[in-house]
């Protein structure tokens, strides 16, 4: 196997880890929700009453596995969908107050990932492998679209 191609296995690898070891982490706060969810939640952290096609883009899950992942966040508590005031056609997803403990546990659980990720790297090996992996990321996003 070359190293191209063994850099998509330990890519792969450490994703598939990586997201039991975050669930698990978040299940020990009784948490439960998955990576998706997880990236929706991430996505209106940053802005708050984004369209459903634009949280589609920014997360990159297709619009049926959106709309099934809002549903259960919606059941849940964490969202809820209102129409735009500015376009009936269109529906908008807010946080609720319900979120903002998710959002405390989920941003302490992702600061202690980012500390097992990064054990026993230097400050400058964190940063070439940063740069590294949003090159990896930039190449792959020009073929999305």
């Amino acid at each position: 196997m070359n190293s191209q191609q063994q850099s998509g296995f330990l890519i792969s690898k450490i994703h598939h880890l990586g997201s039991r070891i975050f669930a698990r982490m978040l299940k020990e706060y009784k948490i439960e929700i998955n990576p998706a969810q997880g990236r929706i939640m991430f996505v209106l952290w940053q802005e708050d009453g984004l369209p459903i096609r634009e949280l589609a883009r920014r997360t990159a899950l297709e619009k049926s596995t959106l709309t099934a992942m809002l549903d259960r966040l919606e059941k849940m508590g964490y969202v809820r969908r209102i129409p735009s005031a500015d376009d009936r056609r269109e529906i908008l997803v807010e946080r609720t107050a319900q979120d903002r403990y998710l959002q405390g546990i989920y941003v302490k659980v992702s600061q202690e990932m980012s500390r097992l990720f990064y054990m026993g790297f230097s400050k400058s090996e964190n940063d070439e492998l940063d740069g590294y992996l949003r090159r990896l990321l930039a190449n792959l996003e020009e073929r999305v679209e």
